[in-house]
């Protein structure tokens, strides 16, 4: 089956045809590195992090770049506020944008441009704007250089509204504009602006306006015309509208398909800082372990609102207990046997026709845990052959979606001091157990089972002995 992805400008599912067979280039909108990350940004890098290991896992060699945007009109203001350097603060949120993404388990990209690196691609581009007569200096003397929006009739085709229904654009002081929709490509350096956010250029010093630094970027390291670009939902108008029209417009062929990821609300509200509602990376870290933040990040379906609520990180725990459960079990069950090294690592179709389906992760997670049910009656019926093909195909699946349990880069540790303590106990009342059915006390012994079953252990009675796991 032919991955379909639903194409944004196109408004309809399609299929993915690769410029070039084998290999694909995906560039996906970063962040703008003006405050700590919240849910939002994770749930994005998320979404395309499940597409990347899906292209890899299909055979495509992959080339995934996200930018970082360090400067901005809103790092200005925010550095002034806190008294420190533009650049440094940039710098120190970036480095917990990456240590969010690290935690949940984004792979890191191919390549991860800072919009600074690139200054001069953008005058590039502008200058080839200005010559098309797609773009003018502002007559005020301000150094600002705007694209003009009536010159390229295409304007509005990626959000499918007319220019008269577009709102203005709010990214620079209009009194230079030609029309209020015409958006800054190149912003004159002002007076009360650092020098260092200044760079130099045919229309004196200043710097990039939002939208030129990711068509740059993009077309630096992917080409003129390339594969995917994604973002969220949120960025398509204006930022991904005018990343289109501009580049198109300066000669470029940019990007085949336009994909957005849906975006979160809190309690049935959009996330949003008026509200006071945004659920920072920090504090979502603080309330359950990072594989089940990735869990319930990635289980739904990537165009959707994802809603978080009370409750919500409870039922990824249990869902991935389920799956751990029956990895632990049957790893520990085949050990031995001549069935411990037959696994091979494959999904099945129902997972691969569900994923090929623009990236349908909800049906894909129904048959990880179908298969994960069957498995276990296979364990219970000692169909050791079934089991270990099944678990196969558990662990291809959970590998796939970056939520294999068993995987190392989600060791804790026996879940630090807690874990251990919690370890010490169980195996000390096992023994007490086992010692009561030796002495046939089985009041004792059941005692003893129930008790761990109402704090959310299962015990697991098997021939090397009795085995134990945590549904809790």
């Amino acid at each position: 089956m032919t991955l379909r992805l639903y194409d944004t400008k196109l408004a309809s599912l399609v299929d993915f045809v690769p410029l070039v067979p084998g290999r694909v280039g995906v560039y996906v909108c970063g962040p703008t590195v003006q405050s700590s990350p919240h849910i939002g940004h994770l749930r994005s890098a998320l979404a395309y992090d499940q597409l990347r290991r899906w292209f890899s896992y299909s055979g495509f060699d992959v080339t995934f770049i996200r930018n970082v945007t360090d400067i901005d009109d809103k790092i200005l203001v925010n550095a002034a506020a806190s008294g420190e350097q533009w650049w440094a603060l940039a710098y120190r949120t970036e480095l917990e944008f990456t240590a969010a993404y690290q935690a949940i388990g984004v792979l890191p990209p191919t390549y991860e441009p800072r919009a600074t690196a690139s200054i001069s691609e953008m005058i590039a581009i502008i200058e080839r704007l200005v010559d098309a007569r797609h773009a003018y200096a502002a007559e005020d003397g301000s150094g600002d250089v705007y694209f003009d929006t009536v010159s390229w009739p295409e304007y509005g085709e990626l959000t499918h509204q007319k220019p008269g229904d577009m709102a203005a654009a709010t990214d620079s002081d209009p009194r230079g504009k030609r029309d209020i929709r015409d958006f800054a490509l190149w912003k004159g350096h002002k007076e009360g602006e650092p020098l260092s956010a200044s760079w130099s250029s045919p229309w004196g010093e200043g710097r990039p306006g939002w939208h030129i630094e990711c068509s740059a970027m993009s077309t630096r390291y992917l080409g003129p015309q390339f594969d995917i670009h994604g973002g969220g939902l949120d960025l398509r108008f204006p930022h991904h509208e005018n990343e289109l029209a501009q580049s198109r417009a300066a000669g470029d062929g940019f990007a085949n398909y336009w994909l957005h990821n849906g975006l979160v609300s809190v309690t049935g509200q959009k996330m949003s800082k008026s509200l006071g509602n945004s659920v920072f990376a920090a504090e979502l870290l603080g309330q359950a372990k990072p594989l089940v933040i990735r869990y319930y990040l990635g289980a739904a379906h990537y165009r959707s609102t994802l809603e978080f609520h009370d409750g919500a990180l409870a039922e990824a725990e249990a869902a991935l207990g389920r799956i751990e459960g029956f990895l632990d079990r049957a790893v520990r069950r085949l050990e031995g046997t001549r069935f411990a090294s037959s696994t091979v690592e494959v999904v099945p179709d129902a997972f691969r026709e569900a994923m090929n389906d623009d990236l349908s992760v909800p049906q894909a997670l129904g048959v990880l845990h179908e298969t994960v049910r069957t498995g276990n009656q296979a364990l219970d019926s000692e169909d050791f052959g079934e089991a270990a093909r099944l678990l196969g195909q558990v662990f291809a699946m959970t590998s796939v979606l970056g939520i294999n349990p068993l995987d190392e880069m989600w060791e804790t540790g026996t879940e630090g001091s807690t874990g251990t303590a919690l370890a010490s106990l169980v195996e000390r009342l096992l023994e007490d157990r086992e010692t009561a059915r030796k002495a046939r006390d089985f009041t004792t012994a059941d005692r003893i089972r129930d008790e761990l079953g109402q704090a959310g252990i299962t015990i697991e009675d098997t021939q090397a002995g009795a085995h134990w796991s945590f549904d809790g």
